[in-house]
């Protein structure tokens, strides 16, 4: 008699289904379940979590980090870094506030924090490109450049916003829905967009992904790289105006950690530090993840500095699971 050939068992037991990896599923909608658990932890550790204010509150206080997020997401995905985005916050804040106390012109004022956060952002990204610096470096001087001139500018003391049509940026409602978070949705949406549906997006990616491969492929890596610092700027400039039509007042202060929490938003949110793997939806569930997270330990009475180290163990775990799931 010759050798009979093994069955699977799955055809043996007549079930031909394939095998649920929960792996795969934790690597794909980890972020998803991570946001639904701390909704329902969070709603059951403080009975005002889930209060109509509280749910606007948390929409507001995440745009700013959310925006930030954005440009972020950009430099990320080329495995860059971008230590500035709070500080640069800070110096397109405190010029903004300084333009519309002296013309009272909106739109003047605004161009202005955005022309700033432009002009960091090139800095930035014609040091990592043409000076050669390392992005951790390079940015992380500019932290210093930036925050300083903030406070050469300002001689240490805020400069007060009066301006009712502006502040309605920052505490204004549109459809009931708080409009900073409008604003945070909306630049989602280009941002989105640009990454999936234009070839700069795709270069983004591929520059991420293999730097050597994409120059030999005939992308400019150079040129996008740049652009990338620029965006991060821009969404920075952006996350001023929200700042400073929020609190009212510019101090050279604003934006103070803020370069944490981007990078803890686009991290959590699935994006790689290695460049290639991600984009701005996972950034935005992020946002709300270390949004709500901050949100229930302050309803909770947690101390202000033991929350640092909540969303420090945050960050750690997803870079794991993150780095797991590209592995896998």
């Amino acid at each position: 008699m010759g050798m009979q050939r093994s069955l699977p068992a799955e055809r043996i037991l007549g079930r031909g289904h394939p095998r649920v990896d929960a792996r795969e599923i934790l690597t794909k909608y980890g972020t998803v379940i991570a946001l639904l658990l701390l909704v329902v932890v969070a709603s059951f550790a403080s009975p005002r979590f889930l209060s109509p204010v509280n749910l606007m509150n948390v929409l507001r206080q995440t745009a700013i980090v959310g925006v930030l997020g954005i440009g972020m997401t950009f430099v990320i995905l080329t495995a860059g870094i971008d230590l500035s985005v709070g500080a640069t916050l800070a110096l397109s804040a405190v010029l903004l506030a300084g333009t519309l106390d002296a013309t009272g012109n909106i739109w003047l004022a605004m161009a202005a924090a955005l022309l700033v956060g432009a002009f960091v952002g090139l800095a930035n990204g014609l040091g990592v490109t043409l000076g050669r610096v390392q992005p951790f470096v390079m940015t992380l001087g500019m932290l210093g450049i930036a925050r300083s001139l903030a406070f050469l500018y300002t001689k240490g003391e805020p400069i007060p916003v009066l301006e009712m049509d502006f502040l309605k940026l920052g505490i204004g409602y549109l459809w009931r829905i708080p409009v900073p978070s409008i604003v945070f949705l909306a630049l989602l949406a280009v941002a989105a967009f640009a990454l999936h549906y234009t070839r700069f997006g795709r270069s983004v990616y591929a520059v991420g992904s293999n730097e050597e491969a994409a120059r030999l492929s005939g992308i400019s890596v150079g040129r996008d790289k740049v652009l990338v610092y620029v965006i991060s700027g821009l969404t920075a400039a952006a996350g001023a105006i929200l700042y400073t039509a929020q609190f009212a007042a510019a101090p050279a202060i604003a934006g103070e950690g803020y370069e944490l929490d981007a990078i803890a938003a686009v991290v959590v949110g699935g994006t790689s530090l290695f460049g290639g793997q991600g984009g701005v939806v996972g950034t935005f569930i992020g946002a709300l993840i270390i949004g709500i997270l901050s949100n229930a330990l302050n309803l909770m009475g947690v101390s202000p500095f033991a929350q640092p180290l909540a969303k420090g163990a945050l960050i750690i775990l997803a870079v794991l699971l993150v780095g797991r799931g590209r592995r896998s």
